[in-house]
């Protein structure tokens, strides 16, 4: 996971000036709801990008792969119009489908022969974040995003390693874009605040707020260690304070400072 498949797909339709619909797969699917996504596909001449495909049910993939097939032969042998699932339809031959899957997860199925056979397999290996992360700081106006790109790569890599392992705690690549996309909107907002500043808060900002209390003071060693000597102005929260305190207060809640 987080390796880029789904953007992938979506850069090279992007790329051909092609519409793309990205579709997140579950087990609720019916052969008739792919059938209908398929009819709209065949005459849009639309690209779709079928996320997560094995979720789906063994015998849904099987009508899947038949589906794919027909229209497949169709725009092979360059109809106009076609008959599918019982529907005369006009076929636009640009019509494309791409898959994407992890295989090996918990509840997933894999994919019968005949459904493999129809797709071209590409491989896919998790993407160097640091390099990722130094592009898009320096596309934001990150003089030092070399340095800080390392430092964000370094807190996951040790939060992975040292933090308490919990199902909401994700170190992948989405969590780095979130930490890029808060370090971008900070370096707008203070043009002239040092940069190691401004990394500093977007990672809390981002992360403080998913970790259980035990992992607290691991994650503030963490970050401490790797921005020594960088210490953060305190936010000014004054009147979020107030109006909490105030609501806390007509809900009959306790004050807790950590809370």
């Amino acid at each position: 996971a987080g390796t880029g498949k789904t953007e992938t797909t979506k850069d090279l339709a992007k790329a051909l000036a092609m519409a793309c619909i990205v579709f997140n797969c579950s087990d609720g699917l019916d052969y008739l709801a792919m059938g209908k996504f398929f009819k709209g596909l065949a005459a849009s001449g639309a690209w779709a990008c079928f996320d997560e495909f094995n979720r789906i049910d063994l015998e849904v993939l099987s009508v899947v792969a038949q589906q794919v097939l027909d229209i497949q032969r169709a725009i092979g042998a360059n109809l106009k119009s076609f008959v599918f699932e019982g529907t005369d339809l006009t076929l636009r031959t640009s019509a494309w489908c791409s898959i994407t899957m992890n295989p090996g997860y918990a509840g997933r199925s894999e994919l019968p022969d005949n459904l493999k056979a129809l797709f071209r397999t590409v491989a896919m290996m998790v993407p160097d974040y640091a390099m990722i992360s130094e592009i898009i700081l320096y596309s934001f106006g990150y003089l030092k995003a070399r340095e800080c790109s390392h430092k964000i790569v370094a807190t996951y890599k040790l939060c992975s390693e040292q933090l308490s392992s919990q199902d909401h705690y994700d170190y992948g690549m989405r969590a780095v874009m979130a930490v890029l996309r808060a370090a971008g909107n900070l370096k707008r907002t203070y043009p002239d605040e040092d940069e190691y500043v401004l990394m500093l808060r977007s990672i809390i900002d981002v992360n403080l707020c998913k970790f259980l209390s035990a992992d607290v003071p691991l994650f503030h060693g963490i970050v401490s260690d790797l921005f020594p000597g960088v210490v953060l102005p305190e936010a000014d929260y004054t009147d979020l304070n107030a109006a909490m305190y105030e609501n806390c207060e007509k809900m009959n809640l306790q004050k807790n400072e950590y809370f």
